[in-house]
Formats: structure tokens, sequence, C-alpha cells
């Protein structure tokens, strides 16, 4: 099967190109021959692509593949810096309105060195793409059209204690051992312990949100906590989870005897149930300090902890621990009948379904709710006719239907292409993060996935919402309701899938970055070429960050006041987050609003800082979101723009302003 990641992105990409050509060449009005040429070069190579499925093992093959991914991203990082200078020149000439007829000359003979560069630019993207599509045609690949690749496509872990309980299905018999066990009087003095183990996506958490809320507990116990751990931790930062957990606070302190006290307070003469879900931590000291000192607080009988991990040293360790009355739940997978009752929830088919079909579902589900699920999901948007293939696909490479496989085969039917390539994109966060709706594709949208509709012109934000309810069919995104809020996130085991395709071994391993202080190293010049997106938590050495001149998305986090005055970044960046921003003033490159292409900016929870720049000057900002800013004191016209109050935020459509009482 050919590489689909490599693909979407390619076809992505294209669209870009010709996108961005189209714009210059309809303001120039001087290249239609050209772009007709390069409109027939993607098409050619669409065509190309949508053949090299059977190809993918011939010779050169793969070679072409990556040749061609290199050509689109340097075509469009070509492109995107002629668009930067367009807005530059826009700018800089709405700035010089009252010297108009001083600079008419030097403008119009700037305008026609930047035509000349515009027009060289296209014809030498032209030729490289139809070299690329030359070899193409040399190594005997198959040109099929648009509508022979759509046809194998489809149409249309921060986890919490909230359950759905008709979603628990086939559990009843582990969730009432588990509820009795934890309803029982312990006559120990000893802290109680119960894990929950087994491989991923059997629904280790499904099974302890629904334990968790067992109304019985009600009455029972006088405190409940859910924490979700999700990675490995150090035991500072276990005990500051809980005792966030259970005050709903964010617990500002790094000193242990403090917080530790806090859970102490908030524990006192308490019969209590701590989840800690997903505990990645094995280690015996970690451990045997933890609930030492978890006893040290003299809980009130009756009181446990239920641990969930897919590690079963987990459970060997908690077992050797002296001072622990320990309880091992060992969780199995489901029975056919069970699993097909999620498949039917998901697919949304009666008993109709022929048996061969049927049994083909349930030996791919290998008793795994996930894979139940995303099954399920996948078939929902597929004709039944059209089934048989889908689950003959997941049996390539003698794979028995092995989650991994079952989530490729998800990924691979996922359509239009841009839809991959927000997938991927997704894992640039940590495991567990929320993901809410706007922000998201508002990410989407500064990469350049979301393209506008030619056909009827649907805004990107809608484009956005549509690929967003895709992955949520899919089963690959994960939707979650609050009391006043709905956000989504991603299943682990996804999650690990969507980073193994963000991060293969090729360009694109290098175009998004999620990089902390430890891990700085990550960043070096070859970066500068193609890095599209960066979250930086920390900081790089001083004159990097203006070296990436085809940055698209900033995000800094935690930076101190010297750390982000150094961190100038190129000023073609479309969206710049600051959040906890703990200086006293912002940095003098954004003061001075040197960022002149920003279309977003999300400033937040940055509470030292008093002064905002006049942002209001910016020609294309259409998003700006302040949050948190508790010590800013004024916001007057200065904000709005310094010597044109009138013509103030030429292009916004959106600003929310929360949280500055000062």
């Amino acid at each position: 099967m050919a590489d689909a990641a490599v693909r979407a992105t390619i076809k992505v990409g294209l669209n870009a190109v010709v996108s961005l050509a189209a714009d210059h060449v309809n303001l120039a009005r001087e290249f239609p021959e050209e772009l007709e040429r390069l409109d027939k070069s993607a098409a050619m190579i669409r065509g190309f692509l949508a053949g090299a499925d059977k190809d993918m093992h011939r010779p050169g093959v793969q070679n072409w593949l990556e040749q061609l991914e290199d050509e689109v991203f340097k075509a469009d990082n070509v492109l995107d810096e002629l668009n930067y200078e367009n807005l530059r020149r826009k700018v800089k000439y709405q700035n010089q309105n009252q010297l108009k007829t001083v600079f008419f000359c030097f403008s119009f003979f700037n305008e026609i060195a930047f035509r000349w560069r515009l027009g060289s630019m296209i014809r030498e993207i032209n030729t490289n793409l139809e070299r690329i599509h030359g070899h193409a045609r040399g190594l005997g690949l198959e040109c099929k059209g648009q509508s022979e690749e759509a046809s194998g496509a489809t149409a249309s872990r921060q986890t919490d204690s909230k359950i759905v309980r008709s979603e628990v299905i086939g559990r009843d018999e582990d969730e009432s051992k588990i509820v009795k066990k934890l309803l029982a009087e312990s006559e120990s003095d000893s802290i109680s312990v119960i894990s929950v183990t087994g491989m991923g996506g059997l629904g280790k958490t499904t099974l302890a949100e629904a334990v968790f809320n067992t109304p019985q507990f009600d009455n029972h116990f006088d405190k409940k906590i859910w924490v979700c751990v999700a990675k490995e931790v150090e035991i500072m930062e276990l005990f500051k989870m809980i005792l966030e957990s259970s005050t709903g606070r964010k617990a500002e302190v790094d000193n242990r005897q403090v917080i530790v006290d806090g859970i102490e307070t908030e524990l006192e003469e308490k019969r209590y149930l701590l989840v800690l879900d997903d505990l990645w931590n094995d280690q015996e000291g970690l451990l045997d300090d933890f609930f030492t000192t978890l006893e040290a607080l003299k809980p009130k009988k009756g009181s446990w902890c239920l641990v969930t991990s897919r590690l079963q040293e987990v459970a060997n360790v908690l077992s050797r621990h002296r001072r622990i009355n320990f309880t091992r739940h060992e969780l199995g997978k489901l029975c056919y009948d069970d699993c097909w009752s999620i498949v039917k929830n998901w697919a949304n088919v009666g008993e109709e379904v022929p048996k061969d079909i049927k049994e083909q579902v349930l030996r791919r589900c290998d008793g795994l709710p996930l894979a139940a699920r995303l099954i399920g999901g996948l078939l929902s948007r597929k004709r039944e006719e059209n089934w048989q293939s889908i689950l003959e696909e997941s049996l390539l490479n003698g794979d028995q239907g092995g989650i991994e496989q079952i989530l490729k085969v998800s990924f691979d039917h996922l359509s239009p292409a841009p839809v991959k390539e927000c997938f991927a994109y997704c894992s640039i966060f940590h495991q567990d993060t929320i993901l809410e709706q706007d922000p998201l594709v508002e990410l989407w949208m500064a990469e350049g996935f979301l393209q506008p509709d030619s056909q009827n012109e649907r805004m990107m934000e809608k484009i956005g919402y549509e690929y967003l309810r895709i992955l949520l069919q899919t089963s690959l995104l994960e939707e979650v309701k609050g009391e006043w809020r709905t956000w989504y996130k991603m299943h682990d085991l996804v999650h690990d899938f969507a980073k193994s395709i963000l991060n293969r071994n090729s360009s694109n391993q290098e175009r998004y970055l999620a990089v902390y202080s430890s891990e700085r190293e990550t960043i070096n010049e070859k970066s500068s070429a193609s890095l599209r997106t960066l979250f930086l938590k920390g900081g790089i050495a001083d004159d990097m960050l203006s070296k990436f001149k085809y940055l698209h998305v900033l995000k800094f986090d935690n930076c101190d006041e010297d750390v982000l005055e150094g961190l100038q970044p190129h000023p073609n960046l479309k969206e710049l987050q600051i959040l906890k921003f703990m200086g006293d003033q912002f940095p003098q490159w954004f003061m001075n609003l040197a960022l002149t292409s920003l279309v977003e900016l999300r400033v937040s929870d940055c509470t030292r800082c008093r002064k905002l720049p006049a942002l209001g000057q910016l020609p294309f900002l259409k998003r700006l979101y302040l949050t948190g800013l508790e010590n800013t004191t004024c916001i007057g016209l200065s904000f709005y723009s310094i010597s044109q109050p009138l013509t103030c935020f030429p292009c916004l459509k959106s600003c929310l302003l929360v949280t500055t009482p000062s």
C-alpha cells in the first residue's frame, strides 16, 4: 500500500502552491499561460499519485515520491516567501499614502521587478514539476483520474471522570467485582489499592470512569478524586496533580511539604476514592515513596486508590509493597457479541449483515473495544457493498487485525486528502491534551491545510469543522461533553499512530515540532529551511528564530523576559501565541509590531505585563484573543492605532478579551 501520509502531504502542498500562484497571477495579470501550465502539472501528478498504490514496491517509486514531496515543499516555500513580500509591499505603500506622488515612479519600477521575479519563480516551479512527472512516466507509473482515486477513500489523552453509561458495553462483570471490592469495609490500617491492567485499547479508562460514577459511592465516599497521569512523572508532579484535582485550583508552589500538607487538609477524616488513570511509572522506589506518604496521611478506613495502567510491572511493584492492601484486576478482551454491539452502534447497522462479513469484522476487532469503535466508525462511512474490500486491507502483510493496522486503514480512507494532514498535525500536542474546536481549526488554517472550496466558496472555518466531524465519525478523535463546553481528545494509541505519521523519515519530520527546554538540541540550522510550526517552552539560541522565515505558527510557553526578548521571529509569521510570560513588559519586537503578517494572536496568562502594543495597526490580523492579563492597567487609543485610529484593525473578524480586572 502506498504511503498515504506522503501522498496526502503532496496533495495538500500542490493545492497550496496552485492557490498561492493563482492569487499572485490574479494580482499581476501577467502569467495566465504559466498558471495553466501549473494546473496541468498538478493534475498529472495527482493522477500518478492515484495510481501509485500497486507500484510502490517497484524500484525507484519510493524515491520518486520523496523527491516529489521535497519539490512541492520547496515550491510552497518559494511562493510563501513571495506572498510575504507582496504583503510587506502593500503595508509599505499604505503607509506612504501621503507621499504617493513622490514614490509613484519608484513604486512602478519596483512593481515591474516584483512581477518579473514572480514570473521567473512560477516558471522554475513548472519546470521542476514537469521533470518530476516525466520521471514518473519513465518509471511506468499509471496516471489515474481523480474519480478513480476517490473511490478508494471514504465519502463522507487528558482523560476525565465523565461517562456515557450506554457506551459501557461488556464490562458489567468487571465493574461489579471492582465496585463490590471498593464497598467492602477493610479492617486493615494499610492503604487499599486496586490495579486495573491490560493492553492499550481494552477500555481501562472507560471501566474506571464507570466505577468512579457508581451511584452507591455518593454516600459511601466523602471525597472522590480523578487524576489523569498519562506519562512518566516525578513524585512531586504526581502529588501536585492530586492536590489540583482535589481543590480545583492550580498549585503554584514547588515545595513537597506544602503540597502534601494541602492534600492532607483535603483528605483529613474523609473516606476517599483516588483514581490514578493511565499510570506509566513502574519504578519501585517512586511507587514505594508515593504510597508510603499517602498512607502516612492516615486516611479513614475504607479509602481506596484505583490505578489503571498498560504496564504489568506497575501491578507487580504494588503487590510487593508491604504496607499496601493490594488487589489486582486484569482486564480481558470482550466477547464477540459485545464487540459486535459496539460495531453496530458505530456503523448504524442491524442484524442483516452477512455472516461472513460479521465474522471478518469480529476477527479484526480481536476483543478490543477501541478497535470495534474504529472499525464501526470506518464502515459507517462506506456502503455495505464496499465493506469486503475495506476488511481485506487489514490482512495485508500477515497482520491479523492488530490495532495499528486498523488505525492505518482508517487513516488511509480519510477523504479528502487534507483531513490526513489535519489528523497527523494533532499529534504535535502532548498526549491527553484537551483540543478545542476553534483553536484547532485556526491552526489548520494557518498551516494551509484548509483551502477554499472552488465550487461553492465555503468559508475555511466551515471546511475545518467538516474535517473535524470526519475525524470524530471515524473515532480518530473523541468528543467530550462537559457541563459548559465540548472539547476533543485523542486516545493514546491513536496519538502514537498519528505521531508516527508526522515524524516519519522524510522532510516532513522537521516541519512541526513541540520543543521543551531539555530538548532544545532538536532545533538546528537545517530546521530553518522547513519548519512551519514550533511550540516552544523555554528558550533556544537568540538568533535562531529569525532564520525560520517559513514559520507559520509559533507558540511561546513559560518564557522569561530575557529569553523572549532575544527570540524575535521572522516577520512572515502567521500565528503567534504567548502563554504565561513572566516578564513585566513584552519584548520590543512585539511592542514595535515587527510581525506585520500576523493573522492570529493569542496572549494569555501574562499576569505581570501592563502595556499592550498598538495591535490595531496590524494590517492582516483577523483573530485576537487576550485573556488573563490581570496587570494590564488600561487599553487606550494607542492599543488601536497610534496615528490613524479610524482605520484600526482593518481585517479583524473576531476578538476576545477576558479577565482583565485592572
